[in-house]
């Protein structure tokens, strides 16, 4: 049994592990891994509150994209109706100039129809007035007639004027 070199492994196996229970490596191993166990801890820590920050900061970046678009959305139906107001008033305005530059034309037809009908008047009474004179001046001679011819014209220009 001492011959064989089993045995020796066997009984230095246990005075080294005698030799590390002696020193407190156990103790300084479990002391090792409660320290990184807990710096472990505290980094699962700190991940989660900076994911829960992280969920907070999105929620809140959610919920301004959710404004901003209603933002827009409400910026899009204001310059919609605008744009409806500006098109009815500019087609009330166009109407109104469409209207007043007929009124004006009619108006413009009117006098220069007027005009007309008063030139062809005045032709018309100068044209008779004259075709009279010289009815009655072949017709009528002497002092009658240059009476005669006063009295009509003035009669025929106060009738047609």
């Amino acid at each position: 049994m001492f011959s064989e070199p089993e045995f020796w492994v066997g009984v230095a196996f246990f005075i080294f592990v005698g030799v590390l229970i002696y020193m407190g490596v156990p103790g300084m191993m479990t002391k090792a891994l409660d320290e990184r166990a807990e710096r472990i801890s505290k980094e699962l820590a700190e991940a989660q509150k900076l994911r829960e920050e992280a969920q907070a900061l999105l929620a809140e970046y959610e919920r301004k994209r959710e404004e901003a678009e209603q933002v827009a959305a409400d910026i899009v139906a204001q310059a919609k109706t605008e744009a409806e107001a500006y098109a009815v008033e500019t087609r009330r305005k166009m109407a109104e100039t469409v209207e007043r530059r007929t009124a004006n034309a009619e108006q413009k037809i009117a006098q220069a129809e007027a005009q007309a009908i008063k030139e062809v008047r005045t032709t018309a009474s100068d044209l008779a007035i004259a075709a009279a004179a010289r009815i009655i001046a072949s017709e009528v001679k002497g002092e009658k007639a240059a009476k005669l011819v006063d009295t009509s014209i003035s009669t025929v220009k106060s009738q047609l004027n």
